[in-house]
């Protein structure tokens, strides 16, 4: 074992990055959102499309790629991941000015690294998966802690980049992030990839999938994963802005940076306790306390106290997504890329319809971030329903 953890010691490496890669991807254009509005005077109704179709293209290819994925190969896919997300950030630099329509420009670049994110969701947990670790339940947790960190990261050196630099230059720094996807491509160009499967037998198809109950309960609880975290994550710089009234630095800094943190911390501590925590007791635990912090943000007349709710709803969400990954693995042996790939599809389906229901809702409210926040809870009860029923359903199986 000590052989084989030092053999794909680079492999891990690669997807720990892999995950900051998707997270530049999913957070770093939200921060722009209300820079967006102003510079190339687009209605906040179409930014929130912008959301949607980052997520829908994710939710696309991660459909499709169940039936790629294994043809093309791993290494190959994995690759092209990182040359799409690079080429999109790229995009958001160039296609804006060159195109007659700006907004079409940004549509453009974000369905060309969505398309790099898809894969990235589909790929990455897959391969640490298949990697040679004592613990897979710890060893998700933690691979799924560095998505936070990247969270991180692109509020913490954005904001101090738009602090020292101003927000004009936003594209200097853009190119900036994009060189993180190009340097984990070389890294994963030679790392060693293992085989999915044991024995490296090909693993369950879709229709045999379809046909469980516990994979359609698991589809449940990855949906309301995405939903839970991405609801308030991809809004609370322009709520903390806009609802709260606070400054730009103090909305990215104690809106979508203390999300993210509490998030980390929530996947990093069960990535160093996981073995002595029950699972599905965490999981319960943590949909709780989710509700209570959507009820937090949104009914609360007070915005410390609003904002303390981002933070908690951070904490909250951080093992919804990891943890249900840890229990499709363990429900389903030999799900192989279609279940990861499917699961990965229900995950970015609730990362969009999350959201977009918080913008519309919100829209149809005068522009009233709590009222579209607070009809989110609705993602956490069935989380916490999804779980109960699965596992009643592997009780009686």
């Amino acid at each position: 074992m000590k052989k084989a953890n030092t053999d794909y010691r680079k492999t891990i490496y690669a997807c720990f990055i892999g995950y900051i890669v998707q997270a530049i991807v999913n957070n770093f254009v939200p921060l722009l959102f209300l820079t967006f509005e102003s510079a190339y005077h687009i209605p906040l109704g179409r930014i929130t499309l912008l959301i949607t179709v980052n997520f829908g293209i994710q939710l696309l290819v991660d459909l499709l790629s169940a039936g790629f994925v294994d043809k093309i190969g791993y290494r190959i896919c994995i690759l092209a991941a990182h040359v799409f997300s690079a080429a999109g950030l790229l995009g958001l630099v160039i296609l804006p000015e060159l195109l007659p329509s700006a907004y079409a420009g940004l549509l453009i670049s974000i369905i060309i690294y969505a398309f790099g994110g898809g894969l990235l969701e589909v790929l990455v947990s897959p391969i640490m998966e298949s990697c040679p670790t004592e613990n897979k339940e710890k060893a998700m947790s933690l691979l799924h802690s560095f998505y936070c960190w990247g969270h991180v990261a692109v509020v913490l050196f954005s904001t101090l980049f738009f602090k020292i630099f101003g927000i004009g230059n936003w594209k200097i720094l853009t190119l900036l992030w994009m060189l993180v996807p190009i340097l984990n491509a070389l890294l994963f160009a030679k790392a060693p990839l293992a085989p999915l499967t044991e024995d490296g037998e090909p693993g369950m198809s879709m229709p045999d999938l379809c046909k469980s109950k516990v994979f359609w309960v698991l589809m449940l609880m990855m949906l309301c994963s995405g939903a839970s975290e991405q609801a308030v994550s991809q809004w609370a710089s322009t709520f903390a802005e806009r609802g709260l009234g606070v400054s730009k630095t103090l909305g990215d800094l104690a809106g979508p940076m203390a999300f993210a943190i509490l998030m980390g911390s929530a996947r990093a501590f069960y990535g160093k306790f996981g073995d002595k925590l029950d699972l599905d007791k965490f999981m319960i635990g943590s949909g709780i306390l989710c509700m209570l912090a959507y009820l937090c943000i949104s009914l609360s007349p007070s915005p410390f106290v609003s904002l303390i709710g981002c933070g908690i709803c951070g904490l909250s969400v951080g093992i919804m997504w990891p943890g249900s990954f840890s229990k499709a693995s363990a429900s389903i042996r030999n799900g192989g890329t279609a279940m990861f790939a499917l699961l990965a599809l229900a995950g970015d389906l609730g990362c969009s319809g999350g959201p977009t229901l918080v913008g519309y809702i919100s829209s149809a409210a005068s522009d009233n971030l709590k009222k579209g926040i607070l009809a989110g809870i609705v993602f956490p009860i069935l989380l916490i329903a999804g779980i109960l029923l699965l596992k009643a359903l592997n009780r009686k199986s």
